[in-house]
C-alpha cells in the first residue's frame, strides 16, 4: 500500500501534472470567481514554467549537477578497473509486457539504455553474470524478467542472466542483490542521474559497487540552435528527471527502511514448542 501511495503522490508532484493543476486552478479563478489577479498569476506562471522547463539550457542545467561525474562511461570513471568482475547488476526501470512486440520495445524510458550498457559490459567481462532487478507492478511479467529477455534476445545465454523479481525500489534491490553476491565487487548499471542515490544505498550495506552509468542525459556537446531554444517535450523530460531524483532523495531519507524488518524477521529464530 505504501509503495502505491508513493507512486500516485509522486506522479502528481511531477512538473507537468503539478503545473497543469496550478494552471487549472488559475482558470477556475478566472472563470468562476472575482479573484482575477490570482487567476491570471497562476495561469501565467504555469505556462511560463512549462515553456522554460522545456528549454535545453534550463533543463540540462538542472540535471547536470545530479549526473555530475557520472556523465561519462564506466571506463572513464573508474581508475584501474578490476578484471575479475563476476557480476553486473542492472537496476530496473520503466517497462511493460506485450508478447507481440519486439523484446526491446517492452523497455520504456530509461530501461533500454541500462540493459544495453549491461550487455556491453557483460561482453567485456567473459564469465560474468547479469543480474536484473525489478518487480511486476500491474504487468504479467516483472521488470527483471523483461530485461533478462531483452538481454537474451541480444545474445546473452539464459544461464548468464539472473532476474530478481521481488524488489520494488532501490533499497530492496540492494537487499536482494546482497543475498546473491554478498560483498563481492560488482558493476552497478543504472541511469547517470540515479547513480548517486543508488551507489549510496549499496555502499551503506558494505557492498562494493563500481559505478557504470547509462542513459546520460545532460548535453554538454554541441546541438542545433533550434533544439536549444525552442521548448521540447524531450528536454522537459530532463527537467522531470532532475525533479524526480530530488523528490526521491527526500523520500529515501524520511521513509522507513523496510529491508531492516525483512532482515530482522530472517534473523529471529522460530520458537519450537514441544508437545
Amino acid at each position: 500500500m505504501l509503495f502505491f501511495l508513493k507512486k500516485y503522490i509522486g506522479s502528481l508532484l511531477m512538473p507537468l501534472p503539478l503545473l497543469l493543476i496550478i494552471g487549472a486552478i488559475g482558470l477556475l479563478l478566472l472563470w468562476f470567481t472575482r479573484w482575477q489577479k490570482w487567476g491570471k498569476s497562476l495561469t501565467t506562471a504555469s505556462l511560463v514554467l512549462i515553456a522554460l522547463l522545456g528549454l535545453q539550457p534550463v533543463s540540462d542545467s538542472l540535471l547536470a549537477p545530479i549526473e555530475g561525474k557520472y556523465n561519462k562511461r564506466y571506463e572513464l570513471i573508474t581508475e584501474n578497473p578490476p578484471n575479475d568482475i563476476k557480476y553486473i547488476v542492472v537496476l530496473g526501470g520503466g517497462f511493460t509486457y506485450n508478447p507481440d512486440w519486439s523484446p526491446s520495445a517492452n523497455l520504456l524510458n530509461n530501461s533500454l539504455p541500462r540493459v544495453t550498457e549491461g550487455v556491453r559490459l557483460y561482453l567485456k567481462h567473459p564469465g560474468s553474470k547479469l543480474i536484473f532487478t525489478g518487480g511486476k507492478a500491474n504487468s504479467t511479467m516483472s521488470s527483471a524478467e523483461v530485461a533478462a529477455n531483452v538481454a537474451q534476445s541480444l545474445g546473452v545465454p539464459e544461464s548468464d542472466t539472473i532476474p530478481l523479481t521481488d524488489p520494488k525500489d532501490t533499497q530492496e534491490e540492494a537487499y536482494e542483490v546482497e543475498k546473491i553476491i554478498g560483498k563481492a565487487p560488482f558493476l552497478l548499471v543504472t541511469s547517470a542521474n540515479h547513480l548517486p542515490r543508488a551507489i549510496t544505498m549499496f555502499t551503506d550495506r558494505g557492498m562494493q559497487p563500481y559505478p557504470a552509468p547509462a542513459n546520460q542525459l545532460a548535453i554538454s556537446s554541441g546541438i542545433n540552435p533550434w533544439e536549444k531554444y525552442i521548448p521540447s517535450s524531450y528536454y522537459f523530460s530532463h527537467s522531470e528527471r532532475a525533479w524526480y531524483e530530488f523528490i526521491g532523495t527526500i523520500w529515501w531519507h524520511i521513509k522507513p527502511d523496510n529491508t531492516q524488518a525483512l532482515e530482522e524477521s530472517l534473523s529471529t529464530p522460530e520458537l519450537v514448542v514441544s508437545e
